[in-house]
Formats: structure tokens, C-alpha cells, sequence
């Protein structure tokens, strides 16, 4: 199963750690405590708590170090599949095997049961959620479970963000392309959110929604239905791979600064250039995971 990266696991475990401390607001937060607290070095931590100063869990003072900025009671722990939800998980363990390619063919909710060791209820909730998510579907005769066509593999990865690249950039100068106020107050809000502590304490899924709502909303103020239902089916082929990406969590804060300025460039009223920085985006993030890069 995929795993937390090291940055975003040690964060993770500070957080845990701040909670079980008691800390409060404004606490001094030294790396030899967290690291003797830990149980490991200072480099992991410093990392760390670099990170959790650029999502706005920690102040980072210049000469006097970090200052946590919120009670440590208000830190909900993120779902990182470390066990604390048996059905969350398993839920994961099933996408991992599917995207790594062990867990392929037909199966059942006792198939299911048996191999990721739920309760029959348990599997039951877990495979309404996976369809629900349009991420499996019952056979024909509704016997027994399979697997949507989804995206598996790091070619059909790139190619979707290529994909990706030519439609949204081109749904900004569309003709009929209007701000919708309303919606871009509330995804501003998010974004911020994210910079303030959501990027770590979202669970995986939570996370994928509020990115993939965010790029569905822009599309959708084309006005274009078929530009906004193509975006839509690329969120529902992509959700599985995308999960796996989101265990490094270390990367997204970029991503959501770059969310924002392109707020900032639609509500400025200069499309085309919102439209070469979104495809300049999507390629960013392309190449980040998926590993490649076009030569220039």
C-alpha cells in the first residue's frame, strides 16, 4: 500500500504529537523536543515543521523558531491509512492493488471481506462507497463486483493532464465564459483553507474533491456542457491514481497558491492570460506526477 512521503508522515506525527501535549495556541515548538519526542532526527522534523509553517500550523519566527497557531485540540488527525478506520483503510488497500495491478478480475463482497479482513457489513459500506464514486459497478445479473474503466497506469496519466490541457485552457475564451461570483468566493475560501492547515488535516478523498471541484467550476463558467462533462469524466477516470499521489501532501501547497492567482487573473477580466497560466499549471503538475518532463 502506498505510504505517506517522509515530510508529510513526520508532520502527520507532530500533529499527533501537539494533540497528546495538550499545546496551546501560541506554544513554542523546539525541533530537540519534537525530535527526542519522536524518537528521530532533527533533519526530519525541521522539514516537517517547515512544512506545517507553510500550511499554517506553525509560525516560523525568524532567530525564535515555531509557534503553533491554534490550539492543538482543533487538529483533526487526516486520514493517512495508518489504521485508525478499518473501512477507510481498506477502502485505499483496494485502490493501491488496483492501480498496482494485484487486484484484477471479477470479485465479491466476501472476496472483499476475506481479503482485506472486514466484517460482511464492513464490505458492503466499502464497495457502496466505491460505487458510489462511480470507481466499481455490479455485474450484469448482479452477481458479484468489477472495476469501472479507470486510469491505472502512468501513460494514461499523462495523457489525461494532456487531455486536461488542451480543454480547460481553451474553456476560459470561450464566448460565453462568465465569472459565477458565488462559486469563486466559496473555492477562494477553500484554497485559503488549504493554506491554512486543510492541505495536511483533509482526509485523501476530501482533498481530491475540493482540487477536481475547484478545475470543474472554471470549466463550467465556459458555459460549454460538453468542455464541462468531459472535465468530469477525466475526474472520475483519474480519482483512484490521484489518491495515491496525495500521500506526499508536501507538494500541494504550490499548487494551491497557484489556484488562487488564477482566481485572481478570471476576476481581473484578463482571460487569455488566466488561460496560459492554467495550461502552464496543468503542465506543472503533470510533470510532477507523472514523472515526465518534454524536452525543450
Amino acid at each position: 500500500m502506498s505510504r505517506p512521503n517522509l515530510t508529510t508522515a513526520t508532520a502527520t506525527r507532530l500533529v499527533d504529537l501537539f494533540r497528546r501535549s495538550g499545546l496551546t495556541e501560541g506554544a513554542h515548538v523546539t525541533e530537540q523536543w519534537a525530535a527526542d519526542a519522536l524518537e528521530v532526527s532533527r533533519t526530519p522534523v525541521r522539514k516537517a515543521m517547515l512544512f506545517l509553517a507553510e500550511v499554517g500550523i506553525l509560525d516560523r519566527v525568524p532567530h525564535h523558531g515555531f509557534y503553533l497557531t491554534r490550539d492543538a485540540s482543533a487538529l483533526a488527525r487526516p486520514d493517512l491509512g495508518d489504521g485508525a478506520d478499518v473501512e477507510q483503510t481498506a477502502y485505499f488497500e483496494i485502490a493501491d492493488d488496483y492501480v498496482g495491478g494485484r487486484f484484477t478480475g471479477s470479485f465479491t463482497s466476501a472476496d472483499i471481506s476475506r481479503r482485506y479482513r472486514l466484517t460482511p457489513r464492513q464490505a458492503d459500506r466499502v464497495l457502496s462507497r466505491m460505487e458510489a464514486e462511480d470507481l466499481v459497478r455490479r455485474k450484469a445479473g448482479g452477481r458479484g463486483w468489477e472495476f469501472q474503466r479507470v486510469m491505472a497506469t502512468a501513460e494514461a496519466h499523462d495523457q489525461s493532464y494532456r487531455f486536461r490541457m488542451v480543454v480547460e485552457p481553451a474553456a476560459l475564451l470561450e464566448p460565453g465564459f462568465t465569472v459565477d461570483a458565488e462559486a469563486f468566493a466559496r473555492h477562494r475560501q477553500q484554497q485559503e483553507a488549504l493554506l491554512h492547515g486543510d492541505i495536511l488535516l483533509l482526509p485523501r478523498a476530501e482533498l481530491f474533491q475540493v482540487n477536481a471541484s475547484f478545475h470543474e467550476m472554471l470549466v463550467g463558467c465556459s458555459g460549454n456542457q460538453f468542455l464541462l462533462d468531459a472535465v468530469r469524466r477525466q475526474n472520475r477516470l483519474r480519482r483512484l491514481i490521484e489518491y495515491r499521489h496525495q500521500v506526499d501532501r508536501s507538494r500541494l501547497t504550490g499548487q494551491a497558491r497557484e489556484h488562487l492567482r488564477l482566481l485572481d487573473l478570471v476576476e481581473s477580466g484578463d482571460l487569455e492570460k488566466a488561460s496560459a497560466f492554467l495550461h502552464q499549471h496543468l503542465n506543472k503538475v503533470r510533470s510532477v506526477k507523472t514523472g515526465v518532463v518534454d524536452e525543450a
